[in-house]
């Protein structure tokens, strides 16, 4: 059974922002890394913290919460940068913290349909097969 056009339970990695619960498609999930030093660059956009060197791959890393217009905090033991597909190279996206790898069940479009004229979105709200609990989930960029 399909609900939007994905199959009932697709895998997800949750993680967290402040109080809320977020997930990304694992197939779109590079790899998951430990915060560490980021070298800023100028001229970009407020939510680009600036690059990382990975493995000799230079890599943007963007702040969700200025995407999101939260307010930024210290960075914690549990901060976490994300690495997810963009084209053909990974982009790094700093979250609070990375709880697990979930499947989802009951799919549903967001309430505000979506983009909100924003670079960066969550697709999709659906519930936590395991957990029960409400998450945003989806593809991490408007293409």
């Amino acid at each position: 059974m399909e609900a939007c056009g994905r199959a009932e339970h697709e895998q997800y990695v949750e993680f967290g922002m402040g109080e809320e619960q977020y997930a990304i498609r694992i197939q779109d999930i590079h790899e998951i890394i430990r915060m560490q030093e980021i070298t800023q660059i100028p001229s970009v956009r407020s939510y680009v913290k600036g690059i990382i060197s990975l493995r000799g791959k230079i890599v943007p890393v963007i702040s969700l919460r200025s995407v999101f217009r939260q307010e930024e905090k210290a960075y914690s033991k549990s901060t976490r940068i994300i690495l997810v597909h963009h084209g053909e190279d990974p982009v790094g996206i700093i979250v609070d913290r990375v709880h697990k790898v979930i499947a989802f069940s009951n799919i549903q479009p967001p309430r505000n349909g979506g983009r909100g004229g924003r670079p960066f979105h969550c697709r999709d709200r659906c519930r936590g097969r395991q957990s029960g609990r409400d998450s945003q989930a989806g593809s991490p960029f408007a293409l």
